[in-house]
């Protein structure tokens, strides 16, 4: 999973269908019911163990929103972290509920862990993880616009990413070509390669001078030379296999 739908508004509601899962298990299959314990009180455990698990995965959304903007990826690493997180504040949280007063629990720590949320975590997982997953599908669909700024208070240039096809170095400034009504056009910037290169990853380096928009790449003119849209650039031999590898 390489992306995250940061939108608390959807994953609250995620934890909305959580705490209705937790609900309908706990009260339907009593997983530490003595035949002691009356409809009423089953109903408060109930209730108890669907909140506990909303607060939690609600609190999860906004770690994970935070997260996710500071370091601006996500992977599969982090979604299972994500996921062990809403497991460890739950299991924390459910089980001084089970403790407290208002329930007086008898199982041990151990012994509710390995009886009970064991139990849970198995019938909740399959839930978490295709309800995540489709979150990622209501991610709003935005046209990809760049924004370059330079140094210079009037240095700004803004197009879609579709329509930049590289960018070179000039001195103490960045030349950046891309197209306008189909006609390669190209503007100055007082800025750094390395600073472009920086703010915008899905660039490709190949020359120590220039960066293309693979979208752009459309074959080689010879063994160091490579046809863009409109555009011929030199490629280093340090960069060559990078490219191939398009």
């Amino acid at each position: 999973m390489s992306k995250l739908n940061p939108s608390i508004k959807y994953h609250l509601l995620i934890a909305a269908l959580i705490g209705l899962w937790l609900f309908i298990f706990a009260f339907i299959i009593k997983p530490f019911d003595d035949g002691t314990i009356n409809f009423r009180a089953w109903l408060f455990i109930s209730f108890g163990f669907s909140v506990m698990a909303f607060l939690c995965y609600g609190f999860l959304s906004i770690i994970q929103k935070i997260f996710y903007k500071r370091i601006g990826k996500w992977n599969i690493s982090l979604e299972i972290g994500a996921i062990f997180l809403f497991y460890l504040m739950y299991f924390i949280g459910v089980f001084a509920f089970y403790k407290s007063p208002i329930l007086n629990g008898g199982y041990t720590f151990f012994q509710f862990f390995s009886i009970i949320f064991i139990k849970v975590a198995l019938v909740l997982t399959p839930v978490i993880v295709l309800a995540r997953r489709y979150l990622i599908k209501l991610i709003p669909i935005k046209d990809d616009v760049l924004l370059f700024k330079g140094e210079n208070r009037l240095d700004i240039l803004k197009i879609n990413k579709a329509d930049l096809v590289c960018i070179s170095n000039a001195q103490n400034y960045v030349e950046i070509f891309y197209l306008e009504n189909d006609k390669l056009q190209s503007k100055l910037i007082r800025s750094s390669l390395k600073k472009v290169q920086n703010d915008f990853g899905f660039l490709v380096q190949i020359h120590r001078s220039h960066l293309i928009n693979p979208m752009h790449f459309k074959s080689w003119r010879n063994a160091n030379t490579i046809i863009l849209t409109q555009i011929e650039l030199p490629v280093s031999k340090n960069y060559k296999e990078v490219l191939l590898a398009l």
